[in-house]
């Protein structure tokens, strides 16, 4: 992991003292809100329906055990016992008082953690795979570069009050784990001819009111190159960029506006303009960088055969190791989901009893390192075989033992109406309803690999349009519609879903969505052809057909 440097503990303090006294100005009346709403927003600080909300940053998803208790202390101190991860791979605490954040963010600051950039016009939080480091069919790590990318990016001068927010994804594996393409920069680490590391880049992704798929821009850059091209991306959309309307300010309605090769050359333009000078990465300076995250030191002597012995003898235990357990580049390692969706709870909450038990594990099996998924789950990225039932056993204890990873109770869920002053529809709700139905796991594990998202409304942070099936919750007359998209996909193959017909009511949801996966089953040619296999085989018609009856 990287560690603050003296530079960074100095500025991240210096940046909790002026919030400090910011925040007894505005308690003080010296400040209004809409004075005061620029500088919280610099700081992570949201005001919601009920309170204000802080995000915290936790950079492409990884943190340790210490950090994961100080996570854990200020959901217990300062707000109502739980944190919510979201699919930015941060955590928010949705009820701490005003006059309590600054000493949060200093609490944090004492555990290399902090909220800037976490709202704004600005690069956000850059994310990653969560498996980096750890997966079988990695390429390389992607966590050097996007540290990298967010000490770049860390209150850039030029960048800090772009058109639009802005958001960077890294993965280093050809099987896309961070959802690169629907990011207003994705990238993809790849090997060139020569055998040197490089990116394939796509630019203006994004979802929201106008979901677009990113579009490639370069196929192959070369590492050095990263910052600068980066920068030359940066400026071409910080000079074009929309400012007369929000909903058109994202990189992808310029690219949408301007045509894919005419940026494109722009964006070349600028990247000759500046190549060559001080944005170039020196080859000292990645290994330094990536001697933050060499990989730990892991058991030569591990082995598979306790661990199918215990899967042999579990039925439990071989269920969570058929969904929660994934591959690993070690012997006798792996990596383990833990799944933060419970039936009938809200989707990324964990407790701050949980938090702790998660921090315990970390460091008794897991090398003391902790990841957050896109997903809206926890990863333990390095385990080894043996060891995965005392795991096991500990997550049953603590309730986060469900075998559900990449079933259809895993569901991705934006806050919703719930908490958030945007949305139109209650999306927690929706989401437990849904997980209640599909309660038996026995049911989970015949219907297979199947991604439902949630979002409350239009902005859609909770990824419905690439959810293989996705709800999105809008206001009707009063009254609380759910509009189903089928055939979304975040992964190296993506694709936005298509509105399948007219919305159903809060109470018709739950039973559409059982249609629309019954459908599935009965329709797949064989256990093994996932839902977007089956859809992009037969289309929409057997599914309009039975939500809402032949023509």
């Amino acid at each position: 992991m990287y560690r603050y440097d003296e530079f960074d503990a100095h500025f991240v303090s210096a940046r909790v003292e002026q919030f400090r006294d910011q925040v007894r100005r505005r308690l003080a009346g010296d400040l209004t809100e809409d004075q005061f709403k620029p500088l919280r927003l610099m700081n992570g600080v949201y005001l919601q329906l009920h309170a204000y909300m802080l995000r915290i940053a936790i950079p492409y998803g990884t943190l340790d055990a210490r950090q994961m208790r100080r996570l854990a202390h200020i959901a217990r101190t300062y707000d109502r016992g739980y944190g919510h991860f979201t699919t930015r791979q941060n955590i928010q605490f949705n009820w701490p008082r005003l006059k309590d954040i600054p000493d949060i963010l200093e609490q944090l600051a004492e555990v290399e953690m902090h909220a800037i950039q976490t709202s704004g016009n600005c690069i956000r939080n850059v994310t990653a795979d969560h498996f980096s480091g750890a997966a079988a069919d990695e390429i390389v790590d992607p966590r050097p570069y996007a540290e990298i990318l967010r000490q770049w990016s860390s209150l850039h001068p030029e960048f800090s009050f772009l058109p639009r927010k802005f958001k960077i994804a890294v993965t280093g594996a050809p099987h896309d784990r961070a959802a690169v393409q629907v990011h207003d920069i994705g990238l993809q680490a790849v090997r060139g001819a020569d055998g040197n590391i490089g990116f394939t880049v796509f630019v203006g992704g994004g979802l929201g009111r106008t979901p677009m798929v990113g579009r490639k821009v370069r196929d192959f850059l070369p590492e050095e190159d990263l910052l600068a091209y980066s920068e030359a991306i940066l400026r071409v959309y910080n000079r074009y960029g929309r400012r007369d309307n929000k909903y058109k300010a994202r990189i992808k309605i310029l690219v949408h506006e301007t045509g894919l090769e005419t940026l494109k050359a722009d964006i070349e333009r600028e990247f000759e303009e500046i190549r060559g000078g001080v944005l170039d990465l020196p080859q000292a300076e990645i290994d330094r960088i990536v001697g933050y995250f060499a990989p730990p030191e892991l058991d030569a002597g591990a082995d598979d055969e306790a661990f199918e012995r215990a899967v042999a003898a579990d039925p439990a235990l071989a269920a969570f190791a058929e969904c929660n357990v994934h591959a690993h580049h070690g012997a006798g390692h792996a990596s383990i989901t833990i799944s933060l969706k419970p039936v009938g709870k809200a989707p990324g909450d964990a407790t701050a009893e949980q938090m702790e038990v998660v921090a315990d594990l970390a460091e008794r099996y897991g090398h003391n390192e902790i990841r957050v998924s896109h997903e809206q789950n926890l990863v333990l990225p390095h385990v080894r075989k043996s060891d995965i039932p005392a795991v096991f056993a500990v997550l049953v204890g603590a309730g986060l033992g469900d075998a559900n990873a990449g079933l259809v109770t895993d569901i991705i869920a934006c806050p919703g109406m719930d908490y958030c002053a945007l949305a139109t529809a209650r999306s927690i709700p929706v989401a437990q309803r849904i997980s209640e139905r599909f309660a038996s796991l026995q049911r989970q594990r015949d219907i297979g690999d199947l991604k439902i998202k949630i979002s409350g409304c239009i902005n859609a942070c909770g990824h419905h349009h690439v959810g293989h099936i996705g709800i999105l919750g809008v206001e009707k007359k009063g009254e609380e519609y759910y509009q189903i998209t089928l055939g979304g996909s975040a992964d190296e193959n993506t694709s936005v879903g298509e509105i399948i017909g007219r919305g159903f009511s809060y109470d018709e949801i739950v039973d559409a969505i059982e249609k629309v996966v019954d459908t599935y089953v009965d329709l797949r040619s064989d256990p093994a052809e996932d839902f977007l296999a089956a859809y992009r085989r037969v289309g929409d018609a057997p599914f309009k057909e039975a939500l809402y009856g032949s023509a």
